[in-house]
């Protein structure tokens, strides 16, 4: 079956928004992300997992977050290439535009909100306020998921898995596209004997994460529409 046939009803030309409502959106929804990792990163209550091991392999090899994500995307991006059997130059500069602030506006968040002293939050509060973030990396990558004109890497990657392999299921394409991650903390725990960025926050993204993404699809922004999914 074609792509073209498992998502014809998630594809409308007439709702996509103008070029500068999309680079809005765009924005708003890597602003969204950004500060949702910067949360669970600074909470140390449990990041997503992409941001997880990214946490773990900076601990392990001594390199800061930002520089570790951008290392952890551009693997990705070769990834993805490997699925989607071609290599799209358009598709890959795009993930490296994404990115890269995105990778550096991450590590500088989590800075300014460990300065604010947000880790001595009552147990309770800091548990809250961490699955919130979790809550909006799904909401911001719905967002740009949907406008799709550049993604992050990782999250091109559960696009991929959801509309080319998974009949756009959000959900088992998340928990796929978690699957090495979760191989990378692993392997860094047995390495160092310690483990960082991982609890109830983690738990939540690898249980829920594509569950808020598909909520999101439906309640923010309702009438935008996955766009270019042929080219997934």
């Amino acid at each position: 079956m074609e792509l073209k046939e498992l998502t014809d009803d998630m594809y409308y030309p007439d709702d996509r928004p103008t070029g500068l409502g999309q680079i809005i959106l765009l924005c708003i929804s890597i602003l969204i992300n950004s500060l949702g990792n910067a949360l669970t990163v600074s909470l140390n209550l449990g990041s997503a997992l992409w941001t997880a091991s990214a946490v773990n392999l900076g601990h392990l090899f001594s390199v800061s977050l930002g520089n570790m994500l951008l290392f952890e995307g551009i693997a990705v991006i070769l990834a993805n290439a490997l699925l989607l059997r071609s290599i799209d130059w358009h598709r890959m500069i795009g993930n490296l535009i994404f990115m890269i602030p995105f990778s550096y506006l991450v590590g500088g968040l989590t800075r300014l909100l460990v300065v604010t002293g947000i880790q001595s939050l009552p147990t309770w509060l800091a548990v809250i306020i961490d699955v919130v973030g979790v809550m909006m990396i799904g909401a911001g990558i719905s967002i740009y998921q949907r406008i799709n004109i550049v993604l992050h890497p990782n999250d091109d990657l559960m696009q991929i898995l959801r509309f080319r392999y998974l009949h756009g299921n959000p959900i088992i394409a998340q928990f796929v596209a978690y699957l090495p991650p979760i191989i990378l903390i692993v392997s860094c725990f047995f390495i160092s004997q310690a483990i960082w960025a991982v609890n109830v926050g983690t738990l939540v993204s690898l249980l829920f994460q594509g569950t808020f993404i598909g909520i999101s699809d439906r309640l923010l922004f309702p009438r935008l529409k996955h766009q270019k999914l042929f080219q997934a």
